[in-house]
């Protein structure tokens, strides 16, 4: 039998192949991190600021998909079968595949109800609480508007309830992500200070929305908002609408209307061009625009857009 010499001293083949078997194994635990399935590309972002390189991220619709309508694919299933922890918005945003994809996974540690499944407007006031349900008013959501990602408040309160949730399925590695949360959490604040200077000059501002997606920015900004381009939420407007929204505009004026990067652009640019006001394309989550590749990109960004549409907008009388 051949020998192989290591470390001063003979060695068999078989030795070698335990040693290297050993070696991989090791490589393949430092490898090892909690796996995630983030339903939109902010709790991904948020995820990979609290964890680090102790997660695997896989996130599964980007910033020019509509969360609302996802296909719901055997890729989908897969990375949901195989994931320690799903972190979605919750508020029934991904209710049209969510739940199928639970389904088909047959990953009992992910489903409704189990540590592995993480809703993030749980931990957030909502707003826009319907008081009643009726499918002819549109696609409404009985917990609320699903949209908190537009607000950096969401992330102040959704953050240490998802570090808690990451140290519960990976307890392992719970000193990294109270080390990390608490990082984040100092970098978030000294953020949220330079945006709210920043901010200053957009308060009481009259804006329009194509979707009704933006009521935390709205409230966050304290931007006023006066119309929205669909009749109804999900629905797509008709001609007429269209023109009953500009006379109502012609009275009482706006200064930008504003949509998000995966909104199609016919109706606010047909307002804008006969109101001569700025269409404002907001990256709404990160991805949404070259500059917002993470949390802190996505509200500069959000900021630098709304700012450049209001210098240049003519106030409303």
């Amino acid at each position: 039998m051949a020998v192989i010499v290591f470390d001063g001293k003979r060695r068999s083949p078989l030795w070698q192949a335990g040693l290297l078997l050993m070696l991989g194994m090791c490589g393949m635990s430092a490898q090892a991190g909690v796996r995630v399935f983030a339903c939109e590309p902010e709790w991904a972002a948020l995820v990979q600021e609290l964890a680090g390189d102790s997660a695997r991220v896989y996130t599964a619709t980007t910033a020019l998909q509509d969360p609302h309508h996802i296909e719901a694919r055997p890729s989908l299933i897969a990375a949901v079968r195989n994931a320690d922890l799903v972190v979605c918005t919750g508020a029934e945003l991904e209710t049209g595949w969510l739940p199928l994809l639970l389904r088909q996974s047959g990953n009992a540690r992910v489903q409704e109800g189990q540590p592995g499944h993480f809703e993030a407007a749980q931990h957030v006031k909502m707003l826009q609480v319907p008081t009643r349900l009726d499918r002819a008013d549109g696609d409404v959501h009985a917990a609320g508007n699903p949209h908190i990602q537009t607000s950096p408040g969401t992330f102040t309160t959704v953050a240490p309830a998802l570090a808690a949730r990451l140290a519960e399925v990976d307890p392992g590695q719970a000193t990294v992500y109270r080390q990390r949360l608490a990082d984040f959490q100092q970098r978030w604040r000294e953020a949220n200070v330079r945006w709210s200077q920043r901010a200053v000059p957009l308060k009481g501002a009259r804006v329009v929305v194509q979707h009704d997606g933006f009521p935390y920015l709205v409230q966050w900004l304290g931007l006023t908002q006066v119309a929205v381009l669909e009749p109804k939420p999900g629905v797509e407007p008709s001609s007429s609408y269209l023109s009953q929204v500009l006379q109502r505009l012609e009275q009482q004026p706006a200064r930008m209307v504003l949509r998000a990067a995966y909104n199609p652009e016919r109706s606010s640019r047909w307002l804008a061009e006969r109101t001569r006001m700025p269409a404002v394309v907001l990256p709404g989550t990160v991805g949404g625009s070259e500059r917002a590749k993470d949390l802190f990109g996505l509200f500069d960004d959000t900021l630098d857009r709304l700012l450049q549409a209001a210098s240049t907008a003519k106030a409303p009388a």
